[in-house]
């Protein structure tokens, strides 16, 4: 174990699956150039060589088609989007090919395309760059919908995405590439569709996507101080849902929020809610709560950034609410350290 922090920990990945399996490569628009998307393919193309890895042109539809090529005749590609906006324009090769093709040939011909997408806030990114766009992909039925938190499960459940032989969009959220945590060093796999205990507790249960858990983590460690036991859970794998550890958990609480990072209309948040609903409706004290993203687009200027996306003060307002608890005191706490730490993607 060494701390890595999520981008190294995606890097050695990539150079480990690349060691391990040459059908293995690495490409997408700014892979190569200095910044190397947040460092994750930093040194890759040094290292095998700009066959595999190498920089695109500016069209993500044919690029995209790319992958699906490659796929088809044995290769492992894992195609890089600076921003997930820009997989609106390959959703053609997306939808009605990649997610389609395991069920039309029967599974006979493996897809093995990774198509890693960046997601989330940085600041003054605006409408058209701020976006997660979770419910787009998990509404269909064939792609594999991944989300790390962890620099180890980024890690592992990137390798485990790597080695699987169906298309699978893998969403990374701009600020936790400098998260840091334990993670081994040698290869190794975390199982896709299988949900992860971040905190155990009583009260309430946080289900959270992506940057929410940091969020969701830190509003319980505020909320332990007022003896409220928050228990978070961290899906990884947003398609196949690992709904059952969900379901003991709030059989517990009796309590269920969930904290999307994405709008709450039509989203994932509103699934998770569904089902928990369905599940443990003789069980819930409360009706299960969201929250997400304001109804609207994301806008530019910094202080209106931080009423659009939800943090650990809007989770600790909202527990508040489901255990009739007043409000506490929330002055001097620090609850926007982490845009000072990014400098942009370039």
């Amino acid at each position: 174990m060494r701390r890595l922090s999520f981008g190294d920990a995606v890097r050695e990945c990539l150079t480990q699956e690349m060691e391990r399996d040459p059908s293995v490569f690495v490409y997408g628009i700014g892979v190569p150039d200095f910044k190397a998307i947040f460092g994750t393919t930093a040194g890759l193309a040094e290292k095998f060589g700009p066959q595999r890895c190498f920089d695109t042109p500016l069209s993500e539809e044919s690029m995209t088609g790319f992958a699906l090529g490659a796929a088809l005749k044995g290769m492992r590609p894992v195609h890089v989007h600076i921003r997930v906006e820009f997989l609106l324009l390959a959703m053609n090769q997306i939808v009605n090919m990649m997610s389609c093709h395991n069920y039309m040939t029967g599974g006979r011909t493996p897809l093995p395309v990774v198509i890693r997408a960046i997601i989330g806030r940085g600041w003054g990114q605006g409408a058209q760059h701020s976006k997660s766009l979770f419910s787009y992909f998990t509404h269909i039925p064939g792609l594999k919908v991944v989300a790390p938190t962890t620099p180890r499960d980024a890690k592992g459940l990137l390798a485990a995405s790597i080695r699987d032989n169906n298309p699978v969009i893998f969403l990374e959220h701009r600020w936790l590439h400098w998260i840091e945590d334990d993670v081994p060093a040698e290869s190794f796999v975390e199982p896709l569709g299988v949900a992860r205990v971040m905190r155990e507790g009583r009260d309430l249960t946080i289900v959270a996507t992506s940057w929410m858990n940091v969020e969701a983590m830190h509003a319980a460690k505020i909320l332990a101080g007022a003896g409220i036991n928050i228990e978070v859970i961290d899906p990884r794998t947003l398609a196949p849902l690992d709904i059952d550890p969900i379901v003991k958990s709030v059989k517990k609480t009796g309590r269920c929020l969930v904290a999307d990072y994405d709008w709450l209309h039509s989203g994932f948040s509103a699934e998770v809610a569904a089902q928990v609903s369905e599940l443990c409706f003789g069980d819930l004290k409360r009706p299960v709560q969201r929250i997400g993203f304001a109804p609207t687009p994301c806008p530019t200027v910094r202080t209106l950034e931080n009423h659009f996306y939800p943090n650990a003060e809007t989770i600790v307002r909202a527990v508040e609410r489901m255990l009739d608890r007043p409000a506490m005191d929330l002055s001097g706490i620090d609850f926007y350290s982490h845009e000072r730490r990014f400098r942009g993607p370039f």
